[in-house]
């Protein structure tokens, strides 16, 4: 699970969104505010309010103030603080609402925004030092999240930290991230991590000091631990295994933040530390619990140590033993892994028995939360939202998929739990039911229909999780669910979905996708509307130019300020250049040229792969020579770092979109535009460099390695993406010897179950590669295997407003973006089921079409 994605579910019960509308007035931070004078610029900007003097003029960079408060003190917080900058001609911003702030503060919201209320802009470091001089009288006694990026002055809620007042960006890590400028004039990344730091040529001003000083002055005797490793953090602390001084025990050691880590009924960390440390105490002695060691304080921070309990998440057990994500996958498999899990399932279930006999809900049974070790010998973990049953009290967090109804009390809590883990098990899809509970029957079928589970196995399942509220039993048939689908109906229903979810009233995107949105745009190929308006069209399925307007108004109001392909200019102005509007995109690509000469990384997603192989496309729609020599020059420039071993920009990545196979399909297309087989060679090396990040996975077939235990099948990130360019080459070189490695790569894209449904990251991905694979050699196993994946689309397709619409990562809020979303499927189909095979840009088309079902 990325914890990301959890801080964007707070919004919108169906789509990711940030935080945004401050909802009743009540909400709004504004109405707390003096007004201010008409000398004064004001604007919103996603969750941020500004005002600054109208005749200020800030620095790009400099010393910032950060002003942290609770939910219980915001109010006073801000207005003392917007009532001095106003007085004193204070730039500053302000979250909008207190809903925003809660969504800041939550347990799984990123840590280097928790806290921040308000940041404000001194001008110089004489106006910093009697800025924070004068606050910190004003707010003195003020409570609030300690703000980890930033160094703390006394002991209030201001925080200081160098870094940009504007916008300025620079690539870092394969993306592209916010930067601040070197006295040289050199962009490099505004750090923004878990402690304080400042860049070298900064010098820190005097009136800092003597708090820089008292932070580095703790005493190490106070920590009678010493930590080994981290196992996991959240906005509410951190998770770590550690050794106790005093007699080398290894254990663990749980962090709780003060004030950080909100749940849905304001408890925070601290709150919950001391309530798991009550509990244990309770369940002291039984099997499978942790034994609690102690509980104390450092500096502001408590911990809870523990007994480590040895094994792995069942999640990562489930991703080591589930059958249906090997190719091939026989029936003796089947049935020896559900015996196996039906045994896990069991011990599980004795073990909550037990906690409950001790008059305990646990209130939090999930995948990450229950331990298997190499015996398969179940543990139970963290307790912070357990409760004794006498209390009644409900858990305001809980994982998506396992976390009860609110109709559910008590033991029941548990028990709803349980079952999600039984169908899990199973199909590890139940995401999918927060957003659509009638989905639970068709996923109990298939289950029933694919293990040989014992009688009455999926009956017990669904008379636990049905839902009890007859609002929630509605129908969530499609036409995928039909034995045999009209694939035309499919398709136009898609495209109903996206349509419908088109809010032209906002500025900041007009479909709803990942949470990258909020990162790079709504404007762009891979997650915004440039992306979703080429795949309906590409499809098939229409042009639509009010919404064309749009997007053409929107890069007015912000130009978009990434050059790379899926993330920037250059895939909106290929969007452009095709539908017509030739100055624009003619115009973006000029605007974005320093950017790209700035742009070091090799990847087809945002670097010059991508760009590369635009340029080659605008050559050829406008016969412009100087177009192919922009062309020319990026693969020189990509040959060059292909040679160095890589590159700066060499990250142990590989796929089509993040790895050096996007730099081989530039060199395949340079090679058809100059007739130079010099690019072939490159386009070999290419592929072997992306072949160098593949490992055999435990089903023979070849995959793109992910850290030290998973691996990577996909299209944008994995061994799919690799095969896709190794076809391409074949069309050329059929004898390189990369080639030789084309059928294990292709081998992993045809595993039955595949978590997500989208191009990039997903089943689609998969799809079109064995297409393209079918086509080409009309092997009937990548025939069977195209068939298996249209089949199985069912899973995810739930219906909207008409249509039908796929969830994106996570499987927590609907997508409709190309990346991970509706767009990405749509094209998907289009290109399998018409033949052409070109389901993004730049790959070539294919001779012929595939049948669904022959």
């Amino acid at each position: 699970m990325d914890l990301r994605y959890e801080a964007f579910c707070f919004a919108d019960p169906l789509f990711f969104d940030e935080q945004r509308d401050a909802g009743q007035a009540k909400d709004d931070f504004a109405a707390v505010l003096p007004s201010p004078d008409s000398g004064w610029r004001s604007g919103e900007r996603g969750i941020w309010r500004s005002l600054s003097p109208a005749d200020a003029v800030l620095p790009a960079q400099g010393w910032k103030i950060h002003v942290s408060a609770g939910m219980a003190n915001a109010e006073r917080v801000l207005l003392a603080v917007a009532t001095y900058c106003l007085e004193h001609r204070i730039a500053f911003k302000h979250l909008r609402s207190r809903s925003i702030l809660l969504a800041r503060n939550s347990k799984y919201a990123p840590r280097d925004g928790s806290g921040k209320l308000l940041t404000v802009y001194p001008p110089d470091e004489d106006a910093l030092r009697e800025v924070l001089a004068d606050l910190s009288t004003e707010l003195k006694g003020e409570p609030g999240p300690y703000i980890l990026s930033d160094l703390r002055y006394g002991d209030g809620p201001l925080y200081a930290r160098y870094g940009g007042f504007a916008e300025q960006w620079v690539e870092a890590d394969g993306t592209r991230v916010l930067a601040i400028r070197r006295p040289d004039g050199t962009l490099v990344p505004d750090k923004r991590g878990p402690s304080f730091y400042v860049p070298d040529w900064v010098k820190l001003p005097e009136c800092l000091a003597p708090h820089l000083a008292a932070r580095k002055s703790g005493d190490p005797a106070q920590f009678p631990y010493q930590v080994s490793k981290s196992l996991h953090f959240s906005n509410g602390g951190g998770v770590y295994l550690a050794k106790r001084l005093s007699d080398d025990r290894e254990l663990v050691l749980k962090e709780a933040r003060p004030h950080a880590g909100l749940d849905r009924d304001l408890v925070d960390a601290v709150a919950r530390l001391e309530r798991e440390h009550r509990i244990l105490e309770r369940l002291a002695g039984i099997p499978g619990i942790p034994e609690v060691y102690d509980r104390f304080q450092v500096w502001e921070h408590h911990f809870l140590a523990m007994q480590f309990v040895p094994g792995k998440p069942v999640g990562a057990w489930l991703a080591r033993n589930y059958p249906l994500t090997r190719r091939d996958a026989t029936e003796q498999d089947v049935a020896e892994y559900t015996e196996r899990a039906l045994a896990l399932i069991g011990r599980v279930e004795r073990l909550v028995a037990a906690v409950h006999e001790r008059g305990v809900v646990f209130g939090d049974l999930h995948a990450l939360n229950i331990l298997v070790d190499e015996e398969d010998e179940v543990s139970l973990i963290d307790f912070e939202l357990a409760a004794g049953v006498e209390e009644g009290t409900k858990p305001a967090l809980g994982a998506p998929g396992f976390r009860a109804q609110g109709d559910r009390t008590g033991f029941e809590i548990d028990e709803y739990a349980l079952a999600a883990l039984r169908l899990w098990l199973f199909l590890p899809l139940n995401t999918i039911l927060e957003m659509a509970p009638p989905k639970l029957g068709p996923l109990v079928d298939f289950v029933g229909r694919r293990f040989p589970l014992p009688e009455g196995f999926g009956e017990r399942i669904l008379e636990v999780l049905s839902p009890r509220e007859e609002a929630e039993k509605r129908s969530a048939v499609t036409q995928l669910d039909e034995p045999n689908p009209d694939w035309a109906v499919v398709r136009k229903s898609i495209a109903t979905a996206i349509l419908a979810s088109a809010t032209p009233d906002r500025h900041d995107r007009l479909f709803p996708g990942d949470i990258q949105q909020f990162e790079v745009g709504g404007l762009g190929f891979g997650y915004g509307a440039a992306g979703v308006l080429h795949a309906l069209d590409a499809a098939g399925e229409g042009r639509y130019p009010e919404h064309e307007k749009w997007l053409l108004d929107g890069l007015d109001r912000t130009p978009p300020s990434r050059p790379g392909f899926y993330d920037g200019t250059h895939g909106i102005a290929y969007v452009l250049e095709n539908f017509g509007y030739q100055d624009r995109a003619g115009e973006l690509i000029e605007a974005s040229r320093p950017l790209v000469e700035q742009t070091t990384d090799h990847n087809l997603e945002g670097g010059l792969a991508g760009i590369g192989l635009n340029y080659l496309h605008f050559a050829g729609s406008r016969d412009d020579k100087d177009f192919r020599e922009h062309a020319v020059t990026i693969g020189e420039r990509l040959g060059e770092a292909l040679s160095n071993d890589g590159g700066p920009a060499n990250f142990a990545r590989a796929g089509l979109l993040s790895g050096w196979s996007g730099p081989g399909l530039l060199f395949v297309r340079l090679f058809e535009a100059t007739g130079d087989r010099s690019w072939l060679d490159l386009a070999a090396q290419a592929v072997e460099r992306d072949l160098e990040e593949c490992v055999p996975a435990d089903d023979g077939s070849l995959q793109v390695r992910d850290g030290e235990s998973r691996t990577l099948p996909y299209l944008g990130m994995g061994s799919a993406g690799v095969a896709l360019v190794a076809e391409e080459l074949a069309a050329h070189r059929p004898d390189a010897p990369c080639l030789d490695k084309l059928p294990r790569l292709l081998d992993a894209c045809r595993g039955e179950f595949v978590i997500h449904p989208g191009l990039m990251l997903g089943r689609a991905g998969l799809l079109v590669t064995l297409a393209a694979e079918a086509r080409r050699t009309g092997d009937p196993v990548a025939k069977a295997a195209v068939d298996l994946h249209l089949s199985r689309f069912a899973w995810y397709a739930l219906p909207y407003q008409d249509g039908i619409a796929f969830p994106g990562n996570q499987l927590l809020r609907l997508s409709m973006d190309l990346y991970t979303g509706g767009a990405g499927v749509l094209l998907a189909l289009a290109a399998t089921l018409d033949g052409h095979g070109a389901v993004v840009p730049f790959l070539s088309p294919g001779p012929r079409s595939i049948t669904a079902g022959g």
